[in-house]
């Protein structure tokens, strides 16, 4: 039963509206294959099928765009992130998801209030000395409203819109849903791994949702830059802020999509800003391994004095020591023209093999650094170099971890802004010596002894438990509890080279023990004859020369790469 399929009946109209939208937009045969349409119609549920004669006539990457839209804020927050995942998806469906936003129109003040008075403790009137009743900007999660302090600071007012929650669990229940049939009716999805990607969506979605989480990203991030006084980051103003309502400085100054503002007789230095803005973001991610995950024009504001603040923290990406420690050997190789180096971390990254030609793909990224040898520095675009390497992976249906993802997306909107502000601007040029740097002060004498000590401590809490894990162990296998297992790479593999060459071992001793027997009974007189020779010992030779045959064609096609051919 549909129920029993896809959830509980709470969720059925929305089922049927999310059906009906994939009908109208020309996924009728993608919604008829995973059984949804006969089974929501045998419920009496009807799918309207009107313009799928024109809509079909639309490109592929048009049509999941215009559904995206349709479909709502969950959706289209879903698109938003796939417009990151340039190592899934080709540059015309990258085009399509950048194209999405949130045309919502904002929640009146008056709806807002009941939530308004719960968080703040009293009308918004009150608590502020001016709010301000139209919102300066909408989207799908929240609004923004100006406000002042009583201390006369200028503020903005970002709220929830009430009820979100609800919706967007309810959406996220059916994703999960449709992306575990889509991989099991779908094969040709799973190389984009579904259910994967609507896990990593859900946990995105689920940290915007609260406010206060955004805040703390924001005090995290203005801590790291303490020591670029160039860059700002609103204050929070935690006395009003919660889950679903926070208050924080307001950002004057140029907003990052009107550069033409940003003029020399203005008091700004635009080869300056592209400069700072470019290390900040590298502080981010090389030594701090937290970052803004969208710096996108909107979420920049350009202030006197050359600083650059950043907004909306929302979605920020994250990296582990190991991770920083991996990134800064790839954009080396990259920047240095190592393809070796650069090979090694993708592989490593890239983890599931299955199915790849491994010396292929390490070919192809060999040649595509090799390409920049003697290529200047000031003409390399590291943006699109990692670009161009997450398009080779795609080829080999490889993934890119998601927080890999997020940052390359990073990379390449910090380029592009880069070169929005100053054309001559070059992100390698900038990254080189910073790289160097953090990778300097990573060998430092003191840090070395600081991570042998840990490597020591962890060793030694380790060898301390030894006793008891060996007690334990010995104790389950008297029991019969051990179980073990082992898995290694290509072990299939391994195994049926082992069992075709067994075979092929078994074949030789046969064809060895036919020979031998038939000429002993060659000199055996007496007996059947065939063609005026003993009719057995023909036969014997006939046989060992046909199994002759079988095992000189099955090393051949071993030796010319065809052994998974070869007959048992």
């Amino acid at each position: 039963m549909l129920i029993e399929t896809l959830g509980a009946a709470r969720d059925i109209g929305r089922l049927q509206e999310i059906a009906g939208v994939l009908v109208r937009h020309g996924f009728g045969d993608t919604v008829r294959r995973m059984g949804l349409a006969d089974k929501l119609e045998r419920a009496g549920h009807a799918l309207k099928r009107e313009h799928v004669a024109d809509l079909a006539r639309i490109e592929p990457p048009v049509q999941v765009r215009l559904a995206m839209e349709e479909l709502g804020p969950t959706f289209v927050k879903l698109g938003q992130i796939l417009a990151g995942r340039a190592d899934l998806f080709g540059p015309e469906w990258i085009t399509e998801f950048e194209k999405l936003h949130s045309h919502v129109p904002p929640v009146p003040l008056e709806a807002l209030r009941p939530q308004l008075r719960e968080d703040l403790g009293g009308e918004p009137e009150d608590v502020f000395a001016r709010f301000d009743v139209a919102p300066l900007a909408a989207a799908s999660i929240a609004q923004v409203h100006r406000a002042q302090l009583k201390d006369g600071t200028e503020v903005v007012v970002k709220i929830r819109r009430p009820g979100i929650r609800e919706v967007l669990e309810a959406d996220l229940r059916l994703l999960g849903r449709l992306a575990a049939l889509a991989e099991a009716e779908l094969p040709a999805l799973k190389p984009y791994r579904p259910q994967l990607l609507v896990r990593e969506f859900a946990k995105s979605l689920r940290r915007e949702l609260d406010l206060a989480g955004e805040c703390r990203h924001a005090e995290r991030i203005s801590g790291n830059m303490a020591a670029l006084p160039y860059i700002v980051i609103p204050r929070v103003h935690w006395a009003h802020t919660g889950e679903r309502v926070n208050v924080q400085d307001h950002m004057g100054g140029v907003p990052g999509g009107q550069l033409d503002r940003l003029t020399a007789d203005a008091g700004f230095d635009r080869t300056l800003l592209a400069q700072r803005g470019a290390r900040a973001v590298l502080k981010m991610i090389v030594e701090d391994g937290i970052f803004h995950a969208d710096p996108h024009p909107g979420n920049v504001f350009y202030l006197t004095g050359n600083r650059i603040a950043f907004i909306d923290f929302g979605m920020v990406g994250r990296l582990s020591e190991r991770r920083r420690e991996e990134l800064l050997n790839l954009l080396l190789g990259l920047v240095e023209r190592e393809p070796q180096a650069v090979a090694d971390v993708l592989l490593d990254w890239t983890g599931d093999e299955r199915g790849v030609n491994l010396s292929r793909l390490e070919t192809e990224i060999e040649a595509f650094v090799d390409q920049y040898h003697g290529v200047p520095l000031a003409k390399l675009s590291l943006g699109q170099m990692l670009a161009d390497v997450t398009t080779i992976l795609r080829e080999h249906r490889l993934g890119l971890p998601s927080d890999l993802a997020l940052l390359i997306k990073a990379f390449i909107s910090l380029e592009g802004m880069g070169r929005g502000l100053d054309p001559e601007f070059h992100m390698t040029a900038e990254a080189l010596p910073v790289l160097r740097q953090v990778l300097r002060a990573r060998y430092r004498p003191k840090v070395i002894a600081t991570r042998a000590w840990q490597t020591l401590r962890r060793t030694l809490a380790v060898a301390e438990q030894l006793p008891g894990d060996l007690s334990r162990l010995l104790r389950n296998a008297r029991r019969g509890r051990v179980h073990v297992g082992i898995e290694l790479a290509h072990l299939k593999r391994v195994g049926d080279q082992i069992n075709r060459a067994a075979n092929r071992l078994a074949m030789a001793l046969i064809i060895a023990a036919l020979i031998i027997g038939a000429s002993i009974v060659m000199t055996v007189k007496g007996g059947p004859t065939l063609f005026g020779l003993p009719a057995f010992g023909f036969l014997g030779f006939g046989g060992a020369a046909l199994g002759g045959l079988w095992l000189m064609r099955a090393i051949w096609r071993s030796n010319h790469g065809r052994d998974g051919d070869d007959p048992d």
